[in-house]
């Protein structure tokens, strides 16, 4: 339910701030920075997706964990839709997840929430180690050929 109310203010509160800011700066300026950004949006996205693959590459080749980076490359690509999309709120948003740190700390609360959610271990709880070992099912002999393939 919160996500349909934000949904349904979120144009309200864009359109608010078209006209407040376009009083401000004037039409021709206002769309100059809409435009501005959604060409920066592009161009960040282009730059980075290009670059993205190279660096999840590095990041295997050096035997690290690549789902951190590739989880930094979401925001970052995030980032730039809010940017590519026409509206002072979500240039905001977008230039506020370009910050290093604040891409960081958003890929570190989702790391927690879904490992949370996939039953991971909570701080405080106990774990329990264990050790297993295979066991090869025995070999049935083969009786001929299979039902199957007879006509």
């Amino acid at each position: 339910m919160p996500i349909v109310v934000a949904l349904l203010i979120w144009p309200l509160i864009e359109i608010a701030l078209f006209v407040t800011v376009g009083g401000w700066l004037g039409l021709w300026l206002t769309l100059a920075i809409v435009l501005g950004t959604a060409v920066a949006g592009i161009a960040l996205m282009r730059w980075r997706g290009l670059r993205a693959l190279a660096d999840l590459r590095g990041q295997m080749r050096a035997m690290g964990n690549p789902l951190a980076l590739a989880a930094d490359q979401a925001v970052f690509m995030l980032a730039g839709v809010l940017l590519v999309l026409p509206g002072f709120l979500t240039d905001v948003m977008g230039l506020v997840l370009l910050i290093p740190p604040v891409r960081v700390a958003l890929v570190a609360l989702m790391a927690r929430r879904v490992h949370v959610a996939r039953g991971g271990v909570r701080p405080g709880h106990d774990v329990i180690d264990g050790e297993f070992s295979e066991v090869e099912a025995p070999r049935m002999p083969r009786s001929g050929p299979s039902k199957w393939t007879q006509d």
